[in-house]
């Protein structure tokens, strides 16, 4: 039986185009380009990315970092490379980067003079991958959001400090463990406080107890006892509710009222009304909060700064000030240029200067 005439012809048709769809997707206008190998010698690839360096300019030097590593990976200079490349991506912020290169130096090297580098720059890269955005100019609590990359950061510190207990690294790391514990702290003690809007006590004593047990040296402990001791009260359990109020009596007798029931609210000592609606930049904030990342060396911001999120004034500690690799930091840098009012408003796209 034939087909009539413009069913043949139909077919034809859906026949060719459905064959010029797949000659167009199979190729591309785009033309892949061969790696033709190295363009120059090892050597000439590190001057390069020291002089970059010198210079500031990261991105021309992670280009010449990456080839070494790419086209000389068993050179004089490969393991140095390897090293320089973690500063380099730590400047450019790529802290993911920053990771995934410490990690693969370790694997490689886990017994390289500089190790110890690589083991403190992927805790901090962790740690900053926390605090990304504008909220970090704010007084905000970190610990409100999730906290796994802290957690990786205070492992990957633990570690440091167990296998480099000398490094000249392993000083800085104990401080910030010390406040990754402050935030971890903060994050137990917000899912407290949640629980008791809730009316959940159990759950609401339970995370307080969690911060006692593991989070003994951190500012949330009276917050975290009065918590047990309300919750206990509210269920019923008279008894174990007056012994945590006993000990407040004991260490903050200001949390316990006068007819000798627990002042939770004096406890959280949270922020006022105006400091929360205006994201910590005018009002009462919280005293309980850390004030800055970095706890080896803070200091005060001032409102200037807050009302231009860090743009502008007297501004927090950086965290970011990583120490770089043995042979960068041998290298002298240049004085960083100081920038206008202008160039900041503008997040450096206009008055740049020279």
């Amino acid at each position: 039986m034939s087909l009539p005439r413009y069913k043949v012809t139909m077919l034809a048709l859906s026949l060719g185009i459905a064959s010029t769809f797949v000659g167009c997707s199979s190729n591309p206008s785009k033309k892949e380009v061969a790696d033709l190998g190295p363009k120059s010698s090892e050597q000439v690839y590190f001057d390069s990315a020291a002089t970059a360096l010198n210079k500031g300019q990261y991105a021309e030097a992670a280009k010449n970092l990456q080839a070494i590593d790419t086209y000389f990976p068993t050179g004089a200079h490969a393991e140095q490379a390897q090293l320089d490349l973690i500063y380099v991506k730590f400047q450019q912020k790529d802290y993911p980067g920053v990771v995934a290169a410490a990690d693969r130096f370790i694997r490689l090297n886990p017994d390289h003079p500089q190790v110890a580098y690589a083991y403190y720059a992927r805790g901090v890269a962790n740690m900053e991958q926390n605090y990304d955005g504008i909220i970090r100019y704010t007084s905000l609590k970190q610990s409100h959001r999730d906290v796994s990359y802290l957690k990786s950061a205070y492992q990957n510190f633990v570690d440091l400090i167990r296998r480099f207990p000398s490094s000249q690294y392993s000083v800085d790391a104990a401080l910030r463990m010390k406040y990754i514990n402050q935030e971890l702290a903060e994050h137990e003690m917000e899912a407290a406080r949640f629980n008791i809007e809730r009316s959940a006590w159990v759950a609401a004593a339970q995370r307080s107890q969690w911060v006692i047990e593991h989070y003994p040296q951190t500012p949330q402990i009276p917050e975290a006892l009065a918590t047990i001791a309300y919750s206990y009260n509210k269920l019923g359990d008279n008894t174990t509710a007056q012994q945590y109020t006993n000990i407040l009596k004991l260490n903050y007798p200001q949390l316990v009222k006068a007819n000798g029931s627990v002042n939770l609210a004096a406890a959280r000592n949270e922020g006022s009304f105006v400091n929360k609606l205006t994201l910590g930049i005018f009002g009462r904030s919280d005293e309980n909060a850390v004030q800055s990342k970095d706890t080896s060396n803070t200091s005060e911001r001032s409102l200037t700064n807050r009302l231009s999120f860090g743009l502008l004034g007297k501004s927090e500690t950086d965290a970011q000030a990583t120490p770089a690799p043995a042979e960068v930091q041998a290298t002298p840098q240049p004085e960083k240029p100081k920038r206008s009012w202008t160039n900041r408003l503008s997040f450096g796209l206009l008055d740049k200067p020279e």
